[in-house]
């Protein structure tokens, strides 16, 4: 089984707003250079999931692991990103795709997250 990683992000009109995406995409694929690794967005950006996913199958993913990079499980993530996931299913059968919770729900990034916020603001120092 090859599996890929498909990171889902909202998207902007700046193209500024998506660099800590792309940062955290270029790590993922540093370090684990063997996985196909694609960005997709769900609005004004490219690609949507639809392209992302088409190039992981195509670069022969049969898992695709969608890790939306949210804070939190808001409408998006609740409403708009399910059908957009079964959709992807759909379009490749004999892939697995698998959808995880929001990552800023996650401990070690909510730990991560806290733990420079304090550095920020001067604590600890």
């Amino acid at each position: 089984m090859k599996s890929a990683i498909l990171l889902f992000a909202h998207g902007a009109r700046d193209a500024r707003w998506a660099e800590p995406f792309q940062a955290i995409a270029d790590r993922v694929r540093r370090a684990d250079p063997g996985r196909p690794v694609e960005l997709a967005f769900l609005e004004i950006m490219s690609p949507d999931i639809h392209a992302a996913a088409r190039h992981l199958v195509a670069a022969g993913a049969t898992r695709v692991d969608v890790v939306p990079l949210f804070l939190g499980s808001g409408g998006h993530l609740r409403q708009d990103l399910p059908p957009l996931v079964e959709a992807v299913r759909s379009a490749h059968a004999g892939v697995e795709v698998r959808l995880h919770a929001a990552i800023g729900e996650n401990v070690d990034v909510i730990d991560v997250m806290s733990r420079a916020i304090l550095s920020l603001a001067g604590f600890g120092e």
